[in-house]
């Protein structure tokens, strides 16, 4: 997917699980979000990316309103690191 200006994205949805103390109770959490890698810099990771692949994404929030109006939560990634 490209931009209006040429910019490369790749999109990919990122699963998170874990248990947290939240008020000195044990809490699962989880969540989907969508992540949004821009520019070739990624290139080269987005190729590995598949499902099951530990990342480490770090970057920015940022509010999307898609075609259908509804706003939804998106990371724009600044840097991702591939887990082994």
């Amino acid at each position: 997917m490209s931009s209006p200006s040429g910019i490369n994205h790749t999109i990919i949805t990122l699963e998170h699980k874990s248990q947290r103390y939240d008020a000195d109770l044990l809490r699962n959490v989880y969540c989907l979000i969508q992540v949004v890698l821009s520019g070739p810099r990624f290139n080269s990771v987005a190729d590995k990316l598949k499902a099951g692949v530990h990342v480490e994404v770090e970057g920015f929030l940022s509010l999307q309103q898609g075609r259908n109006g509804q706003n939804r939560l998106v990371l724009h990634a600044e840097n991702v690191e591939l887990k082994t």
